[in-house]
């Protein structure tokens, strides 16, 4: 089956279309600047041309600071564009499987949120998330939306990859210690999300819905920037680890207020589909090794064409 992949360019994207073969998948990747998803007519004449079984939606407006000052950007994308995706997929009798976010919750509680919780966005991201959850509900039955939460890989800009830098620059450094999250990696969102798609090619139908799925184990940023720096030394990518000092949400203002708690519970998706979720210290490894293969393999072929 070949699946229409928007925001192919992004972490979760890049890893659909890199992975889509090993589930006997086609993937047809599409980046913002070849796809405008906000573009009704050309999404429509995208699909009427490449005729896809299926779509996955990981494009999005996700910088949560700039979308304070940029909202129409974000409403455009995150909202409008899932609209449009929405509605072209129904036209053409085929499912979307969409990425959303646990920005959408408020962040006040303290026992993980579940599909039935209230939804109460604090910053424009969120809200124009949550808006696009709505947007495709609204326009067709055959969806399923997947949330997650704080996504890093190997590819593209995240957390992991900032704190090596920062901890190859500095011997200190200072992390945020009272938000609470589950570090998701963007390679096992685009598996599962897969794995779906191959369910769907086989029997043609899913359980569709809402679901959350996220790496297993809740930790701050503060405790994820400590377990890089520690794995990250024990491979051999830092010389030494940088001392590590937690601060307040207070200490580090942001345009944007983060929740203070994004713990998904994700037991609906695992009873389901019977796919469990991931330790997220394992996960880093596998993200960390990836990093050390690509410097290698960059390093080789640096060499090879000055010799």
């Amino acid at each position: 089956m070949r699946i229409l992949v928007c925001g192919a360019g992004g972490q979760v994207g890049h890893e659909l279309v890199d992975r889509a073969r090993q589930h006997g998948l086609e993937a047809l990747g599409m980046t913002r600047d070849q796809l405008d998803i906000t573009d009704a007519g050309q999404v429509a004449d995208l699909i009427t041309q490449v005729q896809p079984g299926l779509i996955i939606n990981a494009a999005a407006y996700t910088h949560v600071d700039n979308a304070e000052t940029h909202s129409e950007q974000a409403y455009a994308v995150n909202r409008d564009g899932a609209a449009r995706l929405a509605e072209a997929a129904r036209h053409a009798s085929i499912p979307l499987l969409h990425i959303s976010t646990d920005y959408v919750f408020s962040g006040e509680a303290r026992t993980p949120y579940s599909e039935a919780d209230e939804v109460a966005p604090t910053g424009a991201y969120g809200a124009s998330k949550l808006a696009g959850e709505k947007a495709i509900q609204d326009a067709m039955d055959q969806h399923l939306i997947l949330r997650t939460s704080w996504v890093y890989g190997t590819h593209g800009h995240n957390f992991v990859k900032t704190m090596l830098r920062l901890g190859a620059q500095r011997d200190s450094l200072s992390v945020v210690a009272d938000q609470f999250g589950c570090p998701t990696q963007a390679g096992s969102i685009a598996d599962v999300l897969l794995q779906l798609a191959q369910r769907y090619d086989r029997h043609g139908t899913l359980a569709w819905g809402l679901y959350h799925y996220t790496g297993r184990s809740p930790c701050t940023w503060f405790d994820f920037a400590v377990e890089v720096f520690r794995q990250a030394e024990a491979k051999g990518m830092l010389a030494k680890q940088p001392q590590v000092s937690p601060i307040t949400t207070a200490q580090y203002p942001t345009p944007a207020r983060r929740p203070a708690w994004s713990v998904l519970d994700c037991s609906k998706f695992e009873n389901t589909f019977g796919i469990a979720t991931l330790d997220w210290h394992d996960e880093l490894s596998v993200v960390l090794d990836g990093l050390v293969a690509s410097a290698t393999a960059a390093g080789s072929e640096a060499a090879h064409s000055q010799a």
